[in-house]
């Protein structure tokens, strides 16, 4: 590619879990445009319920660059930064209209629902309630925010109902 065939598009950057923030504001500091879409959802701490923004795509933020070398490295050193997301061709755009739209969801501020978060078989660990700390195998979704997870037990498998909001996926590593 010639830096006259080099054009500015949109890319999905994979960050550090939680580091979000700390990648959107590490490339505003170097002069580039970034897009961290936030929705506002109940915050889950024991002692108070109040409203928070968190991202919609946790792990994930879009920056707009044209891909010219120097620009690419200045991204991916940004602390939190991961890299990326593409194929072996090398990164993959996103349309300027999927941004466009949603920039006009999160505007909107209503109740923004993303994909599945969990697949049948993804191994999760219960964060928060009674099952605190045990790791099982998601089931599926029983609706209202409610899922079904396996816990297996001396060689058997015993399924429990928690709020989807209280588990998270295992990383690929400790599953």
């Amino acid at each position: 590619m010639t830096i006259s065939e080099l054009t500015y598009s949109w890319y999905v950057l994979h960050t550090k879990s939680r580091f979000e923030n700390v990648v959107n504001e590490g490339l505003i500091k170097k002069s580039m445009e970034v897009f961290l879409p936030k929705v506002q959802v109940r915050s889950k701490r024991r002692d108070r319920k109040v409203m928070i923004r968190v991202p919609l795509f946790p792990g994930y933020l879009f920056v707009k660059t044209d891909l010219n070398p120097s620009e690419h490295l200045e991204i991916v050193k940004t602390v939190g930064a991961v890299r990326l997301i593409g194929n072996k061709d090398g990164p993959i755009s996103v349309s300027s209209q999927t941004i466009e739209s949603l920039k006009i969801m999160v505007k909107v501020g209503d109740s923004v629902t993303t994909g599945t978060r969990f697949k049948k078989g993804d191994r999760v660990v219960v964060v928060y309630g009674p099952f605190t700390g045990v790791i099982g195998t998601f089931v599926r979704y029983r609706g209202k925010g409610r899922v079904i997870v396996n816990i297996e037990a001396l060689g058997q498998f015993a399924g429990v109902h928690v709020s989807e909001e209280d588990i998270e996926k295992l990383p690929e590593i400790l599953s």
